[in-house]
């Protein structure tokens, strides 16, 4: 299937790894350019040149910077012509527990999780609103819908963020322009993210690493945790030409580990 994005400019945010690079490595292959942002250079850059390889008729553009910060947010948004893709992702706050964090912590994590997503969101929209196409694609957490005790910090960022989206992708003047708004939702997928949370499950448990692992994959009808490259192509087609009629959805990829009805 031809998504119809050939051409377009996407801002992929945390894409040196994980699935910011899948989401990047997918729109690639659709051909995409794309301006991927991460904090560290070295593995920002070499991922930029397996992208490039990937579809050499593509633009492939880095901003090394920390998106969390309006000098990183600045920097990014003043590289392409024009964002008519916008992949919101930051790295999750720590686990913990809520009787350890601070405010310092919970601004950290809302500044991250919440607040830079909507001011990229908020400099992004209204020229995609114009131009008659937008695709923005928040990479949120399973979480959301069913919270992880030791992930609080990440549980409330992150809804908080959902219940904005709610409303602002429901705008006619958006959802009439053919502007979308979703948020996708990762369960278990076998990034460094999930790796550190398993660790912090040992270390709270006394059970191993390996312990901890098999029994969370235990946890997925699938039987195993979902890959960047699935998370990708999924993300990919959320900001093709064919899904202009779903916005204001939180679509949930986890193998099946989610218990309900709704």
């Amino acid at each position: 299937m031809d998504l119809g994005i050939e051409g377009k400019w996407a801002l992929v945010c945390a894409a040196s790894k994980g699935l910011g690079k899948g989401c990047a490595q997918a729109l690639v292959r659709e051909g995409a350019n794309v301006v991927i942002v991460a904090r560290g250079d070295d593995a920002l850059k070499a991922t930029a040149a397996e992208l490039r390889a990937l579809n050499p008729a593509v633009q492939v553009m880095t901003v090394t910077a920390d998106i969390t910060t309006p000098a990183g947010r600045a920097a990014a948004l003043a590289v392409a012509p024009r964002i008519d893709i916008l992949i919101n992702n930051a790295g999750g706050p720590p686990p913990g527990d809520f009787r350890d964090w601070d405010r310092e912590a919970w601004i950290k994590a809302l500044d991250a999780n919440m607040l830079t997503p909507i001011e990229l969101i908020k400099a992004t929209v209204d020229g995609m609103a114009e131009r008659g196409f937008g695709r923005i694609v928040n990479i949120t957490s399973g979480a959301v819908k069913a919270p992880i005790d030791i992930l609080g910090l990440s549980n409330g960022a992150r809804s908080g963020l959902t219940g904005f989206v709610a409303g602002l992708a429901r705008q006619p003047k958006l959802a009439s322009a053919n502007v979308t708004i979703n948020n996708l939702m990762p369960g278990a997928f076998d990034t460094d993210r999930l790796k550190a949370t398993l660790a912090g499950v040992a270390q709270k448990s006394g059970k191993t690493v390996e312990q901890v692992t098999e029994a969370r994959r235990a946890l997925s009808p699938a039987r195993r945790f979902g890959t960047a490259e699935e998370f990708g192509a999924f993300c990919a087609f959320m900001c093709s030409a064919h899904a202009g009629f779903l916005t204001g959805q939180n679509i949930l990829l986890d193998g099946g580990a989610y218990p309900g009805t709704f």
